[in-house]
Order: structure tokens, then C-alpha cells, then sequence
């Protein structure tokens, strides 16, 4: 199935399931092909990690959470048994993303450029005190 053929879904309309019985959620972001609509009702039960991890970030988006955990080729292998659509988003929704898309890449050396200067610092002071 390509992106084409699928259905678009509002963010309105994947809010409304949210159970146990009826679980769908969002996954992607516009550096992965964008968001993409899942439904994972029949999987939950089979989730390494249990359905209440799922269930917590059901009906909204879970690109996030998804990348955070650091999922397997597998897992998304698995994941795309499960798509139903795509998200529909409006235009100024679309440049939102885009430019939080983009300064998560510009930013992205920023956390060890800190960690590189505060061990820099921390030489510096050890040097001066082992000096006194």
C-alpha cells in the first residue's frame, strides 16, 4: 500500500481511540516519510513492553516516545503491519513541524559540545588546585 492510497485521518478523529478495544496512535515525523496512522487494537497484548505503555500514548501522537525507546528494526517492521493511514495536517501545522524538524538536526551536536566543555572546565580547575 503507498502513501497514496491511504486514508488520511485528522488528529480529531485518532483521539477517539484510546482503549483497550479500539487503540490507535501516530508514528513519524517529517525526517521518517512523515506521520503515519496505526492501528495496534491486536497488537497490544503481544508488545514486549505490555499494552500499558501503548495505551498510555493512544489516540495522539507517539513519535516521540517511539524513537526515545530506541525500537529495533523488527519493531518497525512489525509497526507497519499495523498502518491505516496517514495524519492530515493543515499547512501552518505542516512548516510547525517542519522547523521543529529541522532545529532538532541544527541542535543536535549542541549536548556534547557542553559535556566536551565542562570536562574542559573541570581539567582546568583539577590543574589549578592540584597547583596551589
Amino acid at each position: 500500500m503507498t502513501d497514496e492510497s491511504l486514508k488520511e485521518y485528522t488528529m480529531e478523529e485518532v483521539a477517539k481511540h484510546t482503549s483497550e478495544k479500539d487503540c490507535w496512535l501516530i508514528i513519524g515525523n517529517m525526517n521518517n516519510g512523515g506521520s503515519k496512522v496505526y492501528d495496534i487494537t491486536s497488537y497490544l497484548d503481544d508488545h514486549p513492553g505490555g499494552a500499558e505503555v501503548m495505551l498510555d500514548v493512544s489516540g495522539q501522537d507517539a513519535d516521540e516516545f517511539f524513537e526515545d525507546i530506541g525500537h529495533s528494526n523488527d519493531a518497525r517492521e512489525e509497526l507497519k503491519k499495523y498502518l491505516i493511514g496517514t495524519l492530515k495536517v493543515d499547512e501552518a501545522t505542516l512548516a510547525r513541524k517542519m522547523e521543529l524538524a529541522n532545529a532538532k538536526k541544527a541542535g543536535g551536536g549542541s549536548g556534547q559540545m557542553m559535556v566536551l566543555l565542562i570536562a574542559i572546565l573541570a581539567l582546568i580547575v583539577g590543574y589549578y588546585k592540584t597547583q596551589m
